[in-house]
């Protein structure tokens, strides 16, 4: 895998797979455009990206990818420095927990404009500049969106959008050699689920129970996940795409006994 001369722009790069995903980038040689919320985290993202050997410091663009100025802006700053784009990496996304019975409405808003919204809005403004490049696009699902589990459930409604968007948007930009694929992890040590409200305590026997609901014993690790993305978004990908690919240690294919 060589992305060389290649410009990748990456949302939610500010920490969990997005970080891994822009280092595994930069060690690749991309060119990278890094967005976030958080302009601390990302320049330290950034600084990891520089050390792991890329070839210019990355762009910053500190937005929420739920304000659709801020979406804009994100595409705006990274063709002004870099006059195009050859692969999206749609990795912003958030979990709440909830049922049909207590998730709010303001909450099912919340999760979808993240996890859905953004990444139809973003992926509508870079479309016609990887179809002049012959770019492609990954979005970052879960096993959430190929298998179905109570608790979580506007998250799991926004992530099987994601899969459905993934393969709609391949289907159409395919005749223009636009590939669209999305991965799709398990427990992934992240700081995810404990910004979605998650204390410590109750994390750390989600992980053990993780043991438990993956084939292979285990969570998954942001860097596991980040290669996978690398790869779909490479040339070694070049027959692949509508694919959702599972990251998650065997978790879709388990059936309780």
């Amino acid at each position: 895998m060589n992305f060389a001369g290649k410009v990748v722009l990456i949302t939610g790069a500010s920490s969990g797979i997005g970080a891994a995903t822009a280092v595994q980038f930069a060690k690749l040689g991309a060119s990278l455009s890094l967005t976030g919320r958080k302009l601390e985290n990302l320049t330290k993202v950034a600084d990891d990206c520089e050390k792991f050997g890329a070839n210019q410091k990355p762009l910053l663009v500190v937005a929420d990818v739920t304000k659709e100025e801020d979406v804009v802006r994100i595409m705006d700053e990274t063709l002004k420095k870099y006059q195009k784009l050859d692969v999206l990496v749609n990795n912003a996304g958030i979990i709440e927990t909830g049922t049909i019975e207590n998730t709010s409405l303001e909450q099912y808003d919340r999760v979808m404009n993240t996890n859905i919204r953004s990444i139809y809005h973003l992926s509508m403004l870079a479309t016609p500049h990887l179809i002049q490049s012959v770019g492609n696009i990954v979005n970052v699902s879960s096993v959430n969106g190929i298998r179905s589990f109570p608790g979580v459930l506007a998250y799991n409604i926004s992530k099987m959008a994601v899969d459905q968007f993934t393969k709609c948007v391949a289907l159409e930009l395919a005749a223009k050699g636009v590939r669209v694929n999305c991965v799709n992890p398990g427990v992934t040590v992240t700081n995810l689920h404990k910004r979605g409200g998650m204390n410590e305590e109750a994390y750390q026997k989600f992980l053990e129970h993780s043991k438990t609901t993956h084939a292979m014993g285990r969570p998954g690790t942001a860097a596991e996940v980040a290669n996978a993305i690398t790869f779909l978004a490479s040339e070694l990908a070049s027959f692949s795409t509508g694919v959702s690919l599972p990251v998650d240690g065997g978790r879709h294919a388990m059936c309780p006994r």
